[in-house]
């Protein structure tokens, strides 16, 4: 395949694309291991990707994936709560995701189409056949990758590996059957069918419920203490079960993100946008109001602004568009502090 080459090489490729992002994925290509750099501009693109999911998953949750978050080392001294355990899960599936895509778009030159069970039967009525994704291949960078930057050997490196390989294994579970039908005159006698990769944002909605069920790990509170000590040199399947090797887990509960803590980075509700009255959201989004601001003693304030939007377009012989600019006022609701109140601890915690 080459020779290695550091990923510190791969910094310029990467950094007018990103720049933007406080996570930085150039952190993540300078701390990262030896690797190949045919991929660092892939693997930057699928870390992307594990980021704006995570900013879209929670954009209504009082914890909406702050830029300050998206570390994934264990040096980093992120808490070991589950919201850690979503960022490193839906970061190497993200890189896992865009390796194997890529990789089947033949944008590798020593990677293609997993055509291993080709000519096999599959199943009553079908073989396989066709250009299967990759996923092999892509499981294997994403862990070269994303797991190198974990340099700890406490129990918060052993749960930030598992979320890894969660995040890998959820690339897979999601993996769709695709069809084609043979036959004559149409009778779909028999069907190749090939594996294909799900759309990222059903991976994410896959990842979010197991979020929402993720698993707390009890350890001893003197290891956990022990931070990125040496001395922890205990293999994961004797920390945590093989049999949850699927889900999320986390050692700490979440601290209260209602109000702000400098101390851990967190942000707080104040100032937070809401959703209310509006019909073409989800239930969970209609009620980010009551959970962003009321749970967490804020009042909610209405505020019109006038928004421009295209109107009575209109199609012209051939063959453009020309749209009217419509100004229009719209409502939004933002979490405020109520006159004379003071916030109690503890309340509104999640």
């Amino acid at each position: 395949m080459g020779d290695l080459f550091m990923l510190r090489v791969a910094v310029g490729i990467c950094y007018a694309t990103f720049s933007a992002s406080a996570w930085s994925v150039n952190n993540f290509l300078i701390t990262g291991p030896k690797a190949y750099l045919t991929y660092t501009t892939s693997v930057a693109l699928g870390a992307q990707s594990g980021i704006e999911e995570c900013k879209f998953q929670f954009a209504w949750e009082r914890w909406n994936c702050p830029e300050n978050a998206l570390q994934l080392s264990t040096l980093n001294r992120l808490r070991a709560t589950r919201e850690t355990s979503f960022i490193h899960a839906v970061s190497s599936a993200g890189v896992m995701h865009t390796i194997t895509k890529n990789c089947s778009m033949g944008d590798f030159e020593n990677c293609g189409c997993d055509e291993s069970k080709n000519g096999k039967t599959g199943g009553h009525g079908w073989i396989w056949g066709g250009c299967s994704d990759n996923v092999e291949f892509g499981e294997r960078i994403s862990k070269l990758f994303v797991d190198s930057l974990e340099k700890g050997k406490d129990a918060r490196a052993l749960m930030n590996l598992h979320n890894n390989r969660a995040g890998r294994l959820a690339v897979r579970a999601t993996m769709k059957r695709t069809c084609k039908c043979h036959g004559i005159s149409g009778s779909c006698s028999i069907q190749t069918c090939w594996l294909q990769l799900a759309d990222f944002r059903e991976m994410g909605d896959y990842l979010k419920a197991k979020y929402d069920q993720a698993l707390k790990i009890e350890m001893d509170k003197r290891q956990l203490r022990a931070g990125n000590s040496a001395e922890g040199h205990w293999a994961p399947n004797e920390a945590f079960l093989p049999s949850a090797e699927a889900e999320l887990i986390f050692l700490e509960e979440s601290p209260d993100y209602c109000i702000r803590n400098s101390s851990l980075g967190i942000y707080g509700t104040e100032g937070r946008e809401c959703l209310q009255n509006n019909h073409n959201t989800s239930r969970w989004e209609r009620h980010s109001c009551g959970r962003l601001c009321t749970e967490c003693g804020l009042q909610v304030e209405e505020r019109r602004t006038e928004a421009i939007s295209s109107c009575n377009c209109k199609f012209q012989w051939c063959c453009t568009v020309n749209c009217d600019q419509c100004r229009h006022v719209v409502n939004k609701y933002y979490c405020t502090h109520s006159p004379g109140t003071t916030w109690s601890p503890g309340k509104g915690s999640t």
